[in-house]
């Protein structure tokens, strides 16, 4: 998803039809979407782009497209899934013809929202209601709300961990590694699965910067770091994990075949132990073990084995925004949907992840983490722009595979190169970076 950058350009004029249904101005950079106060006055066909095309063919869209109508009558709610959501969606806006709502491209940079997307409300009154507000704040402007927000861990099957003799979670990388290699040697599960052929998994290491150091703010000061990769770094930490799992052959005995869709019911049926994914992938692994006729309640998930003051800590951050295009004749029907979507339609509980609207209560797919105690923290995204821009100019996209697929070549040895130099030219690439780039 997303694997290369592209150079979007500002949006050209076009005439734009607004909320009421009157022919007005062409749209412009910053233009708002008001939110509806009266229901009845809302109307319009709306099409909503998503990435959840399981969600489309399934019907379960369309249900909440049914709950919607309760409260909107005039509205008419179309969905677009697309598999390639951000290959095709960022050629999609090249044009002025990009759906009413959609989920926030990766590939766009954040200075350049008020472009693209009609502004939902100030930051400051918008954070107060809503979790994740930082993420598509452009100058005291909010673009976009979450879908829903993600805690960063592990997945992973409790079965196979006990029948390895592992009850409790590994508090440190060297705990996790013992574990990993008391299931290779007492179970017949691998161990770790890296979903290296789909590649975007591996992008969940990024996720949990701010975990290890239990730093809300870990994120932003990679803005004005010259060694993001120093040793006991976030992200030093991280990477030098799953280099170790995948070098002492913990994982899948050739990576370059692994198959997202086939691994929910790998680890559902106990065939495979461990993978890094955000939380929102518990339910789905559930949902797996109940197709499979074993136990769903086998399925955990874990934070990242590292603590702080003796207490885990985990990050939370936004899925992808839901926004208004700027270009949308129904503007009104169109901010409806997102509001609605954030605080009616129950999405974050059926998904059990975290709700962006603050006064929703956690899943229970996360009772564990709030029994044990695990430290949650929101990450903050107030230096996000900064850090894509000198991530961009360094050509190595933490929120892209290719970087962490190079570690996992090297440590599997079809790819020379040491870890420590490797890191060292990270770092390097970062601070010539941050000379260009940076503040």
């Amino acid at each position: 998803m997303g694997r290369k950058r592209l150079a979007l350009a500002a949006v050209t004029a076009v005439t734009a039809i607004t909320a009421t249904g009157c022919t007005g101005a062409a749209a412009t950079k910053g233009e708002s979407a008001a939110a509806a106060t009266d229901p009845s006055t809302v109307s319009g066909t709306i099409t909503v782009l998503t990435h959840r095309t399981d969600l489309v063919q399934d019907g379960t869209m369309k249900k909440y497209a049914a709950e919607f109508n309760r409260l909107y009558p005039e509205v008419t709610v179309k969905f677009d899934g697309v598999t390639d959501y951000e290959g095709e969606v960022k050629i999609r806006m090249n044009t002025d013809d990009y759906g009413d709502v959609l989920m926030i491209p990766n590939a766009i940079a954040k200075k350049d929202y008020p472009s693209f997307f009609a502004s939902l409300g100030s930051a400051d009154e918008l954070g107060e209601k809503y979790r994740f507000t930082d993420k598509a704040n452009v100058d005291g402007k909010v673009y976009g709300l979450a879908t829903v927000g993600n805690a960063d861990g592990f997945v992973y099957n409790k079965a196979v961990w006990k029948r390895a003799g592992i009850t409790s979670w590994p508090t440190s990388p060297q705990e996790f590694v013992a574990g990993l290699k008391a299931i290779k040697a007492r179970t017949g599960a691998v161990p770790y699965y890296t979903n290296f052929k789909d590649m975007w998994p591996l992008t969940a290491g990024t996720a949990s910067i701010g975990s290890v150091s239990c730093d809300a703010k870990a994120s932003d000061a990679l803005a004005s770091s010259n060694a993001p990769w120093a040793e006991g770094s976030d992200l030093e930490v991280i990477d030098t994990l799953l280099y170790d799992v995948v070098h002492e052959k913990l994982v899948e005995k050739d990576p370059t075949t692994t198959n997202w869709e086939n691994s929910k019911g790998m680890i559902a049926r106990g065939e495979i132990a461990t993978m890094q994914l955000g939380s929102w992938a518990i339910s789905q692994m559930q949902d797996a073990a109940r197709t499979a006729g074993r136990n769903p309640d086998d399925i955990g998930f874990m934070p990242f084995p590292a603590q702080t003051d003796g207490k885990f800590c985990s990050m939370l951050s936004s899925d992808y925004q839901d926004a208004v295009s700027i270009h949308s004749e129904h503007k009104a029907a169109a901010r409806a949907w997102v509001d609605w979507f954030a605080d009616k339609s129950g999405f974050a509980q059926d998904e059990g992840s975290i709700p962006t609207l603050k006064s929703g209560v956690l899943p229970d797919t996360l009772k564990p983490f709030e029994d044990n105690g695990v430290t949650l923290l929101e990450r903050s995204e107030a230096e996000s722009t900064q850090v894509s821009a000198v991530d961009n100019a360094a050509e190595i996209g933490l929120a892209k595979p290719d970087y962490r697929q190079k570690l996992v070549d090297m440590a599997r040895g079809v790819q020379d190169g040491s870890l420590e130099d490797y890191f060292a030219d990270l770092d390097k690439k970062w601070s010539e970076a941050l000379k260009t780039a940076g503040s």
